[in-house]
């Protein structure tokens, strides 16, 4: 088998090496606050430093490719008091960015997580490539623990050999009929017992999800487009697990809310170290509405997407 690094794993390393670089040199941080920052080691941040003087990184400025990328990121950070942004290239090709965000957000994860971690994981398709390829490349015991019903539906096999990390899952679809039988469901000891497990999670991946006609949840059938259609007129811009909210990060229709099997908005507020990937343009108004709800810690996306939500918090900052 090739232990050669793939094109995402050299940009990941890559993207720390310059990272540091621009801490150190640009923001005058200390070693040690970088190295918490990147959560690494300070040996680590050291030999990064010292990489990215032999090869040539730090000179009087940093290449100017990867400094706007890091400069896009730093904004983000800065503008929405997240801890870190990951900002990958952006494809032409939909199907290939996300296979590249999902390659990053389990690196991300691979470098963020030691034996026995519980890692909490939201509905989506570029959640479930993620898991993929977390699921190939970590030596370490991980428990997964799903954050919404339904996540049966995309799970090719639960038993397979490719999922090596114990899955906890919701035993329930994703929406009921009604809140009364959600609200039931949700005091099964089974249920119960998952809803507790999801407050000893080290770290929360979460997709994003647009208000597009392809999305994960419609293509399950778990929506019906009445629903959508109402949801959307109701100034609903996209979902967080199933949780439907408006360009500010609210709520929509508690009601529909009412009959979801997903772990509450105000948890997955309290929760630290949420993940959100995602990207593209069906998306920006879902994720910026993310943002501005302060439900992530940390964004994984790409350079169009960063580019979308700089202009519209800057857009957004002129018109106060």
């Amino acid at each position: 088998m090739s232990t050669t690094p793939s094109n995402d794993a050299l940009y990941y390393e890559k993207n720390l090496l310059y990272k540091a670089a621009w801490y150190y040199y640009m923001e005058g941080l200390t070693q040690q606050t970088i190295a918490e920052k990147l959560n690494i080691s300070r040996i680590r941040v050291l030999r990064l430093l010292e990489k990215a003087r032999q090869e040539g990184v730090v000179q009087i400025q940093l290449n100017p490719d990867f400094a706007e990328s890091l400069s896009s990121e730093q904004a983000l950070i800065n503008e929405y008091q997240l801890k870190d942004c990951y900002i990958i290239p952006t494809s032409g090709d939909k199907e290939t960015t996300m296979e590249s965000l999902a390659k990053t957000a389990a690196m991300y994860v691979s470098n963020h997580i030691s034996d026995y971690n519980y890692i909490n994981f939201g509905y989506g398709a570029t959640i479930l490539k993620t898991l993929n390829h977390l699921a190939k490349s970590i030596s370490t015991t991980i428990s997964l623990v799903s954050l919404t019903g339904g996540i049966n539906y995309y799970l090719p096999d639960t038993k397979s050999g490719l999922f090596s990390a114990k899955l906890n899952l919701y035993p329930a679809p994703l929406i009921m009929s009604s809140k009364e039988l959600a609200a039931s469901l949700m005091q099964e000891p089974a249920l119960a017992e998952v809803s507790r497990m999801t407050e000893l999670a080290n770290l929360t991946l979460i997709g994003i999800g647009g208000m597009n006609t392809d999305s994960t949840i419609l293509k399950s059938s778990h929506l019906t487009n009445n629903d959508y259609l109402l949801l959307k007129m109701q100034g609903a811009v996209g979902d967080l697990i199933t949780h439907f909210i408006d360009a500010d990060g609210n709520l929509v229709n508690p009601d529909f809310d009412s009959r979801i099997i997903s772990t509450p908005l105000a948890k997955l507020e309290e929760l630290n170290n949420v993940v959100g990937v995602a990207a593209g343009e069906e998306k920006v108004e879902a994720i910026s509405a993310a943002l501005k709800g302060h439900y992530l810690d940390v964004l994984i996306t790409d350079d169009y997407t960063a580019e979308q939500l700089i202009k519209k918090s800057s857009h957004s900052t002129q018109s106060k």
